[in-house]
């Protein structure tokens, strides 16, 4: 008999601030999803704190008496991880371990932390890696506090190197050798595309956890690995998709996020070079959760930050089995009607409706909901894409309806 695995959940702390950049809502947004991300890591959040600021403070991040305030909660409480919703400076992040005694860790860290768990592929480990080690570089010092009595005099003269000077060479050579295997790996990836010889590409994009892999597995017949959680695919999945007779490459890539550390965003970047060579991008929305707008924009600073904002782009609004709205009661003259109580009917009618209809599809991955008109959609852009390049291959593809006319005969 199988024994049942039980799985530890580690108990976590998460910390945030209002600042003039950032409104109270706006927080609890970042908190959800920073709760979300630390569930995915294996974290259980029992407390949040937060605190009102003009801005964080340089030493320790908060105010004096909030972390004092922290610091009681987590000895009373056996909090063993306290997780910031910023990135950290290395004097904040070395200030705070000096007060509170358990694992100091910020957004950036949690984020290194979850792509390392889950990267599969030699790539996707040595991308992760070279990540963690410029992300750890300047933080070395905070490390090797147990040095730090260690002062001149009687045997400390002359040229030798401290362990924290011998560790940063370490990690720098490290990070070298990182890079140059990555530039290999580039090449090796950059022959693969080239082989793919002319045929269109196409590839989701989209906030992480929206439903891409669902879609390729249900697009392509493919085996994606599908969770319910943040970051569950870190590798590029590449498979050849047929919508009749039309032929097209497909590709699943990592998801987006808000405040995407820039470390991931650079040893990432053949990953993503698969977004930038595409000539066609599936934006794919998870329309069902409540700040998908924040998450359009996220996805869209990201496609600019990495040069490829101006591809053609079809919005595919997923999920709408999961969509539900707030509703105001008719006897309710107090409520005021905000973009949360729209419904599907009224959405379509706001800026969506100035996507053009061709480009904004509404469907669900998982009930394969709408999928005959997202599949007419997708057939309709890579035939013209393709006709544009091969003219003489016009006769080859005919129209969607055509098609299925030609099918039935």
């Amino acid at each position: 008999m199988l024994e049942k695995e039980v799985i530890n959940f580690e108990r976590t702390a998460i910390v945030g601030i209002v600042t003039q950049n950032q409104s109270e809502e706006k927080l609890n947004e970042y908190l959800d999803e920073l709760e979300f991300l630390t569930f995915t890591a294996g974290g259980e959040v029992i407390k949040r704190f937060w605190q009102k600021m003009e801005r964080p403070n340089p030493k320790t991040f908060m105010g004096t008496g909030k972390i004092e305030e922290i610091n009681l909660y987590v000895k009373e409480n056996a909090i063993s991880t306290l997780i910031f919703d910023d990135e950290l400076s290395p004097s904040q992040q070395k200030n705070i371990s000096k007060i509170i005694d358990c694992k100091i860790l910020d957004r950036t860290n949690l984020i290194l932390d979850i792509f390392a768990q889950r990267a599969e592929s030699s790539y996707a480990r040595t991308q992760v890696e070279l990540a963690q080690c410029i992300y750890l570089l300047p933080r070395l010092s905070g490390l090797w506090t147990h040095l730090e009595r260690q002062k001149g005099g009687i045997g400390m003269r002359g040229p030798g190197e401290t362990e924290i000077e011998t560790d940063r060479r370490i990690v720098r050579d490290r990070i070298s050798l990182l890079k140059e295997k990555i530039k290999t790996i580039d090449k090796q990836m950059g022959v693969q595309r080239s082989n793919r010889g002319a045929m269109v590409r196409v590839a989701l994009v989209g906030y992480t956890n929206v439903g891409k892999s669902t879609l390729m597995n249900a697009v392509g017949k493919s085996d994606v690995f599908v969770e319910n959680k943040l970051f569950a695919t870190l590798d590029t999945t590449v498979r050849k998709v047929v919508i009749k007779n039309l032929p097209f490459l497909l590709s699943d890539t990592v998801g987006f996020i808000r405040k995407l550390p820039t470390q991931l965003v650079d040893s990432f970047k053949s990953t993503l070079d698969e977004v930038r060579e595409a000539d066609l991008l599936l934006h794919i929305v998870d329309i069902s959760h409540p700040d998908f707008e924040d998450h359009i924009a996220s996805v869209n600073q990201t496609l600019q930050d990495i040069k490829a904002h101006e591809k053609p782009v079809i919005m595919v609004f997923n999920k709408i089995d999961a969509y539900k709205h707030l509703t105001i009661d008719e006897d309710d003259l107090m409520t005021e009607k905000t973009p949360r109580h729209y419904t599907l009917e009224e959405w379509k009618t706001t800026w969506m409706h100035r996507l053009g209809e061709n480009n904004a599809l509404f469907i669900s991955a998982v009930n394969k909901e709408n999928f005959e008109e997202f599949r007419e959609r997708v057939y309709e852009a890579v035939r013209q894409i393709h006709i544009t390049r091969f003219p003489y291959n016009k006769f080859l593809y005919p129209d969607y309806k055509d098609a299925i006319e030609k099918e039935e005969e």
